[in-house]
């Protein structure tokens, strides 16, 4: 089966939650969300049956300039599939606040009238998180990038009658209209530079000795500003705290993860070239260098005074980019071909963020519907109020600062690894301290759960329905999984070379 199958059933799939919340007369609206499930669902199973092109397809084929299927390529939609799938658990359990905060209906429209567009744009936004990790051609990674780009608009501003919402809607969108433009400018300069817009061809453009280094510097820079604002990297990540705040709480999580993730693998594509040529590699390398530097103390400074945990978790989301970018600067110097490679090392990276970062927000989905509150102080006592998300807070916590046992520790370990091999020691140290600044800050989360009263006297728990508590359960098993085993991600990745 073609890797471009998935792609066109995660697409079918979302016409037709569409079409069936415009026609079909349906008494909950939450049935179209369990269609996603369903289509979501059977994409990623059918990801272990895709066949290489290469087996049945000329390679020469002009599709294939466009798109790849490679082992990461199917990683990285996996990871796409899988964060979809909980993203809309997590907007079914929210289906109360959505409807508190949209416009009312009129009196003959459907009660929940708006929730099927809810369920059926991550669809959507799936589908160009898939493309984006195909994606090997600057007109590709264009298109799928503002695919993605353009159903987060809509997604952050849901909210139409929240003033969080409309503000993070028209700060995203401001700031992503900016950043599109420089990504646009830097591919018609690479092109102008290269002559291509194949990345293939471009790599070997920029190892040649014919090649413009000023007009391919200046490139790479326009480029750079543009993927920087997608990941969440200083200096442009301003918008993020106030876009995680002001968004619904599962849209918020796949900004976290689902986003993340395709704007590495396109910052990876795009940035290959540059640092495999001798004469870009040292030049480049550098700046990633000072760009995770600049990150990772922004990230985990700015977190350390948080109160509103969604902030926490948008500063711990910078952080976290900047221990990605400083696998990406070490790439140049990253030692032998049988060696870890820093290709592997952001995969599991973020294979391992995924996992503790939606387990975090499976918590907050909850609190936040049954409490109406994103404060710390919402969380004093859970351990008392309720156990079972006490206990997945704690996981995902310890998981995020690192400690031992976790995948989270690893993600961080090769990080370091990587680091000292190229022998980036300013960058290790910077490195060591907003590590030691994360345990403070995650760890105050566990403070506030097992060592404080209940914000309520009443005694009241956390109900939490059956499809969210096993996928948080299988959350936890695989950060801990994943922390003890390490090679399983590893090996799965090496099973698709």
């Amino acid at each position: 089966m073609p890797a471009y199958t998935l792609e066109i059933i995660v697409v079918c799939t979302g016409l037709a939650m569409l079409l069936i919340d415009a026609f079909a007369k349906l008494e909950d609206k939450r049935s179209i969300a369990w269609l996603g499930l369903l289509g979501i669902g059977a994409a990623f199973l059918l990801l272990f049956k895709v066949e290489p092109h290469t087996a049945g397809v000329e390679p020469e084929s002009a599709f294939w300039i466009f798109y790849a299927d490679d082992r990461w390529a199917l990683f990285y939609k996996g990871l796409a599939l899988l964060a979809t799938f909980i993203v809309l658990l997590l907007s079914a359990e929210f289906e109360e606040v959505v409807r508190r905060h949209i416009a009312r209906p009129g009196p003959d429209a459907h009660p929940q009238a708006g929730l099927g567009e809810f369920f059926a744009l991550p669809v959507f936004c799936c589908a160009g998180l898939m493309w984006m990790a195909s994606a090997t051609h600057l007109v590709g990674i264009f298109v799928a990038l503002e695919t993605v780009t353009i159903s987060f608009y809509i997604m952050v501003a849901y909210l139409r009658r929240n003033a969080g919402s409309l503000e993070a809607g028209v700060k995203y969108l401001i700031l992503g209209a900016l950043s599109t433009g420089f990504l646009v400018y830097g591919f018609a300069w690479l092109f102008g530079a290269t002559g291509s817009m194949e990345l293939k061809a471009i790599a070997a453009a920029l190892r040649s000795d014919d090649v413009n280094t000023t007009a391919a510097l200046f490139a790479f820079a326009l480029i750079l500003v543009a993927l920087a604002f997608k990941v969440g990297a200083v200096p442009f990540q301003f918008w993020i705290p106030d876009v995680y705040q002001g968004a619904p709480t599962p849209i918020t999580a796949f900004l976290s993860v689902g986003s993340k993730a395709a704007g590495f693998i396109v910052l990876l594509r795009v940035a290959q070239p540059f640092l495999e040529s001798p004469a870009f590699a040292e030049k480049t390398a550098l700046v990633f260098a000072i760009m995770a530097g600049a990150t990772l103390v922004y990230g985990n400074l700015a977190a350390l005074p948080q109160s509103n945990f969604k902030r926490l978790l948008a500063y711990s989301s910078i952080a976290h980019a900047g221990f990605l970018l400083m696998i990406v600067a070490a790439a140049p110097k990253s030692g032998a071909p049988d060696a870890l490679s820093p290709a592997a090392a952001v995969a599991f990276y973020l294979a391992a963020y995924l996992a503790m970062t939606l387990l975090a927000f499976i918590v907050m989905t909850v609190v936040r519907t049954r409490q109406d509150s994103e404060e710390i102080a919402a969380y004093r006592g859970l351990g008392k109020t309720s156990p079972f998300l006490a206990f997945c807070l704690l996981i995902a916590m310890a998981s995020l600062a690192g400690i031992p046992l976790t995948a989270g520790f690893f993600g961080k370990f090769f990080a370091f690894a990587l680091a000292i091999r190229a022998e980036l020691w300013t960058l290790v140290v910077l490195a060591a301290v907003g590590a030691g600044a994360g345990f403070y800050y995650y760890l105050r989360i566990v403070a506030e759960i097992y060592w404080r009263d209940p914000a309520h006297e009443d005694g009241s728990g956390f109900p939490i329905g059956t499809p969210l508590k096993i996928v948080a359960i299988l959350l936890m098993l695989a950060i801990v999984a994943f922390g003890v085993f390490p090679g399983a991600v590893l090996g799965l990745l090496a099973a698709h070379s």
